[in-house]
């Protein structure tokens, strides 16, 4: 960082490169992949943040229960485990779809890319 702060009043003062022609610059690609990231971000977030909270109250019940009955340990191990299992398949489903936004984005083909 401070190479780049002491190098760029030297990169600042170059010659500008020669002007483009007359051309529009065409923003809704940017902002349809700045948004795309945005929800991407959000998605993995709520998913992720959302199926830990379920997995401490699944773990938490489950401890409970073996320390008030622990003749029930199998039956109880089991259920939390299938319960986890669906918990994670939140998870990967939030990942999922933030894969298909970020390389297979359906918006792109609307904003022209």
């Amino acid at each position: 960082m401070l190479v780049t702060m002491v190098l760029a009043p030297w990169a600042m003062a170059a010659a500008p490169a020669p002007a483009a022609p007359a051309a529009t610059i065409d923003y809704t690609k940017a902002i349809v992949l700045g948004c795309s990231l945005l929800a991407v971000g959000i998605a993995m977030g709520f998913g992720t943040i959302g199926t830990g909270v379920g997995m401490g109250h699944g773990l938490s019940g489950a401890t409970s229960a073996v320390g008030r009955n622990p003749e029930a340990q199998g039956k109880i191990l089991l259920t939390m485990m299938v319960g986890l299992a669906m918990i994670e398949s939140l998870a990967i489903y939030a990942l999922v779809i933030a894969l298909v936004v970020l390389y297979a984005n359906p918006l792109l083909k609307f904003a022209g890319m």
